[in-house]
């Protein structure tokens, strides 16, 4: 089995060897060993379990594959394509990506149509940006544990898929610029298995389709003339991660902020694309290049943003390095809590995607957090089960949250997680956080030797599904950028909980960053 796929393992016995050469000579071995020996029947009991665990998804993805295709055609009347059936079936057309195109270069894939007919086409050739090999390339537990080779890691992926397949990308990336619908009280109903609550649906009713949703806390207007001094307004940029949405944000820090930065700082808080309150196509494959043009579209040029700072979390930040990479002169500083950065060994670098599929989810029941990333990843149609359990009925998990705490506890977490589809959900996953395996290192280089901006790095010790190697090696990646590390904290906690610390190091890195 892929070392990869045992690091809560590898966790555990570095900290029982930790704690064997912290502990005393005299009696002190006996107790270690206890430990150690503990540490490690733990570790082959969650290898085990895992295994059987997770060889039993398997097979119940497949049952769900079929169900879920019968009851988009009885709902629906359309046979809707998967990807999990992407790796066996013959027939015309096919894409397929050569191993030795695909592992050369970062960027772009080009992929051919392999029918004999293809010359006579319009259009032989098409480009797939930043479309994850991982969304159609997933082994089952079973066929990775016996794959030849398996310590070596896994092989380059064939990247070939079915014709059902070849068509749904084909029409994703060949439809027209998004416009808003034409037809304002007539909005397109959302999936059946989606929420169509205002919160979720909202931008459906009009021209709100073409820009993403955009919290702004602006300073007070400036008091009428004469004014002994003006104040100069700068710009911030806040982008959350995975699974969440702009309240992330405007429900922790933005309250915190002292009275002299909400009179300085115009801040923007946006919900990703599939996210929160903005729009969620049906027809996006959620690409790189689709969510940064979003941001450009909805805040950069919608608000004349001509420099800006930039905060964001885990998925976020591979969104902020494009942003800084793409607006060298217009990014005044970059604050990353918690990137998704696996630097990929050279023995990986043909299935890099792979690698770091296996490392955001490497399919192990505990932590209970590494199972519910490995659940969203590994499985198309148990993780649909899950937002059609979860996200179709937020609104029924915030009643039932408020009674259970009395309406003591603030519900802005269950929107945050719980407002998206499984398509933004599914594709946003495969394409930014593994699709970027081979762009975050190129990113990195850009920022350290050509951008100037300043840089901060934060990451809670914790952190049981980016570990904290992850900043570390943004760190080492980029020298001047200065890295902290929050003891007791981890993925949530390294800002619920700690607003006001955190307010405060965002207005210093703004505050040094304007003096420079």
């Amino acid at each position: 089995m892929h070392i990869a796929t045992c690091v809560w393992q590898e966790k555990a016995t570095a900290a029982a060897e930790a704690a064997m050469g912290a502990e005393g000579k005299k009696g002190g071995e006996r107790v270690v060993s206890v430990a150690a020996m503990a540490a490690a029947a733990g570790g082959a009991l969650n290898c085990v379990v895992s295994f059987v665990v997770f060889s039993l998804l398997d097979v119940l993805d497949v049952v769900l594959c079929l169900v879920y295709k019968l009851v988009d055609y009885a709902v629906e009347a359309e046979w809707k394509p998967c990807y999990c059936t992407a790796a066996s079936g013959a027939g015309e057309p096919r894409i397929l990506v050569p191993p030795s195109a695909a592992a050369a270069v970062p960027g772009p894939k080009v992929v051919r149509l392999s029918s004999a007919s293809s010359a006579a086409n319009s259009k032989p050739r098409m480009q797939l940006e930043d479309v994850s090999d991982t969304l159609y390339v997933r082994p089952s537990l079973l066929a990775d544990a016996t794959r030849k080779g398996g310590a070596a890691g896994p092989a380059a992926p064939a990247l070939t898929v079915t014709p059902a397949i070849a068509e749904m990308i084909r029409g994703k990336l060949d439809r027209p610029p998004r416009t808003p619908p034409r037809h304002h009280h007539h909005p397109a109903p959302p999936c059946w298995s989606d929420c169509d609550c205002k919160v979720c649906h909202s931008w459906s009713g009009g021209g709100g389709a073409s820009h993403l949703y955009v919290h702004v806390q602006a300073p007070p207007p400036p008091p009428p003339a004469p004014a002994p001094e003006t104040v100069k307004t700068e710009d911030v940029v806040f982008i959350h991660g995975f699974i969440s949405s702009s309240v992330f944000w405007t429900e922790t820090v933005f309250p915190a902020f002292s009275a002299a930065a909400r009179g300085k700082y115009r801040m923007f808080a946006v919900d990703l694309l599939g996210f929160g309150r903005s729009p969620k196509p049906a027809d996006s494959l959620y690409t790189l290049r689709e969510h940064v043009e979003m941001i450009e579209r909805s805040v950069l040029r919608r608000y004349r943003l001509g420099s800006f700072h930039v905060v964001a979390h885990s998925l976020g930040s591979v969104l902020a390095l494009a942003l800084a990479v793409k607006y060298p002169d217009a990014v005044k500083s970059l604050t990353l809590l918690a990137p998704p950065y696996f630097p990929v060994p050279e023995s990986e670098a043909g299935a890099a995607t792979q690698y770091v599929m296996r490392r955001v989810a490497p399919r192990r029941v505990w932590p209970p957090i590494a199972f519910g990333a490995s659940m969203a990843c590994w499985y198309e149609h148990v993780s649909r089960t899950i937002c059609l359990t979860i996200c179709r009925h937020h609104r029924v998990w915030d009643s039932l949250f408020r009674i259970l705490t009395r309406n003591r506890v603030r519900t802005f977490l269950i929107e945050a997680f719980m407002c998206h589809t499984h398509n933004a959900a599914w594709h946003t996953l495969h394409n930014i956080i593994c699709g970027s395996a081979a762009r975050m290192g190129a990113y990195l280089d850009v920022l350290s030797s050509e951008l100037t901006c300043k840089v901060a790095i934060f990451h809670g010790r914790d952190d049981e599904l980016l570990p904290v190697e992850c900043a570390l090696a943004v760190g080492a990646r980029v020298p001047r950028a200065r890295v902290t590390v929050y003891d007791r904290k981890d993925h949530i906690t390294i800002i619920v909980g700690q607003e006001e610390l955190f307010a405060a190091e965002l207005e210093a890195i703004w505050r040094s960053a304007a003096a420079e």
